[in-house]
């Protein structure tokens, strides 16, 4: 029989391998934060796991997005059932689930019988009951076959097996009883069905992981279970959904860059001291320079040239930039913004302020003279239509950003014009959305731009913020 105080000790470490876990999903948790957390188990019923669940995440979390990530390493180590006092190794082992709770009278369909039961626990929308069905469903619909290496659960057969989605009609009917359908009511008992079974799919897929974590470990589990959060996608696997997270950081990125290049502008406003005007205005207090004078510095708008390869290979990353181009546009006048594959074309026009994104990168792909042979990535073209064409778009008030992944299929990369680029630039840098360690191999001239200009490895939003801040 355990102590308190050893049962302590498990609980402190029990909490501090949550901790370490939230950490290595990209979730910054500072030791104050940790102690908060420790501090939280102290005042909240432990047996109460959603109480538990909520005032973690109060303590740890500092944004709505990290939430997802969360709730997932939560389930893994706070696992549904299982005393928050337990330790790593007191899991239950994968397949242990105890009797069933359904009364399953001889000859009875067990499926349609645990269909039925889930029907009416939809209709209650009792939570807690939810999740503990999706506990028994795994137990008795998702089993494999034993395997060598253990037993195995997953969750598509428990949702081939009961298809909860043929319910929505039924539920729709017992929500609604004799109220007419259609109208304010009808929609309210729709989105009530849906989060309803977005709960239950979440229930199973939690209690598959966490009996796979008993089998194999809740550390391996949760690297392959925990999707990465919205600023550390790599643009180039990059899926639809996540560019449509990526489009809610591209705003306070660009605002960030106004606020510096304007705080700039601003300390900059009385320029260098003139010395003989300070000294010939001290003659009069006796020698004290009590009032200083300063040369007037002629103040310019900031000006941006974007020139952002748009070909297949890099086409989150383009993406996600000709976001942050729009969003750029928003606050600079000064903004220009060109694409290209084997050629180049100015694709500003497309960009103008409160247009669409999504319409504005399917107009470049349609409209844009951006493909001027064969459709595969050219830099050495792309950068000599852009000098002959729009020269005089780089000068020493712009700032020049290149946007690619540095692959000439093996064709001439146009050094010298970038150089010469870059010697117009006020400032010159290149975004490349491919790991350091791969410039420079098969058709990858990275490297050797980056003789002539800063080439800086972004692949996410992260590393994008980071640019950012030292522009």
């Amino acid at each position: 029989m355990s102590t308190p105080a050893t049962a302590t000790g498990g609980l402190a470490g029990h909490l501090d391998g949550f901790v370490r876990a939230i950490r290595e999903a990209g979730i910054p948790v500072g030791i104050s934060q940790a102690v908060d957390a420790a501090e939280i188990l102290t005042v909240v019923d432990l047996l109460d796991r959603e109480q538990l669940r909520h005032g973690l995440a109060a303590v740890l979390l500092q944004r709505a997005a990290q939430r997802p990530a969360y709730d997932v390493l939560f389930d893994l180590w706070w696992p549904l059932g299982d005393r928050p006092l337990a330790s790593a190794d007191d899991s239950e082992p994968a397949g242990e689930a105890g009797e069933s709770t359904l009364d399953v009278p001889d000859g009875t369909d067990l499926t349609e019988l645990m269909r039925e039961e889930l029907a009416r626990l939809l209709l209650d929308g009792d939570e807690e009951a939810l999740r503990r069905f999706a506990r028994e469903a795994v137990d008795q619909l998702g089993r494999a076959v034993p395997s060598p290496s253990g037993q195995s659960f997953f969750s598509y057969r428990v949702m081939r097996a009961l298809s909860p989605d043929t319910l929505v009609a039924r539920l729709l009917a017992g929500l609604l009883g004799d109220a007419e359908r259609g109208g304010l009511a009808e929609q309210v008992a729709r989105q009530a069905v849906r989060e309803r079974l977005a709960a239950f799919r979440a229930a199973v897929e939690a209690e598959v992981r966490r009996r796979t974590a008993a089998e194999r470990g809740r550390d391996r589990v949760a690297k392959n279970a925990v999707r990465p959060l919205a600023d550390q996608v790599d643009f180039l696997r990059a899926q639809s959904a996540d560019l449509a997270e990526l489009r809610r950081t591209v705003a306070p990125l660009a605002r960030r860059l106004a606020v510096r290049l304007s705080a700039r502008r601003q300390m900059g406003r009385e320029g260098r001291l003139d010395f003989r005007k300070t000294v010939r205005a001290s003659l009069g207090t006796g020698g004290v320079p009590v009032v200083t004078h300063h040369r007037p510095r002629k103040v310019h708008k900031p000006e941006l040239v974007v020139l952002c390869d748009v070909s297949g290979s890099v086409a989150g990353f383009s993406h996600f930039t000709l976001m942050l181009t729009q969003a750029l546009r928003e606050h600079f006048s000064g903004v220009r913004a060109f694409a290209f594959v084997d050629s180049t074309d100015e694709v500003t026009r497309f960009f103008r302020p409160g247009a669409d994104v999504a319409d504005a990168v399917a107009r470049i792909g349609r409209e844009a003279d951006v493909v001027g042979f064969d459709g595969h990535s050219d830099y050495g073209t792309a950068f000599e239509v852009f000098a002959d064409r729009w020269a005089s778009a780089v000068g020493p008030k712009t700032s020049l950003l290149v946007l690619g992944d540095g692959r000439t299929n093996y064709r001439p990369p146009g050094l010298p014009v970038v150089a010469g680029l870059v010697r117009r630039a006020r400032s010159a840098h290149w975004l490349n959305p491919e790991p350091r360690r791969l410039w420079g191999s098969g058709d990858s001239a990275a490297d050797r731009y980056g003789e002539v200009i800063d080439m800086v490895e972004c692949r996410n939003v992260a590393q994008l913020a980071d640019f950012v801040t030292t522009l």
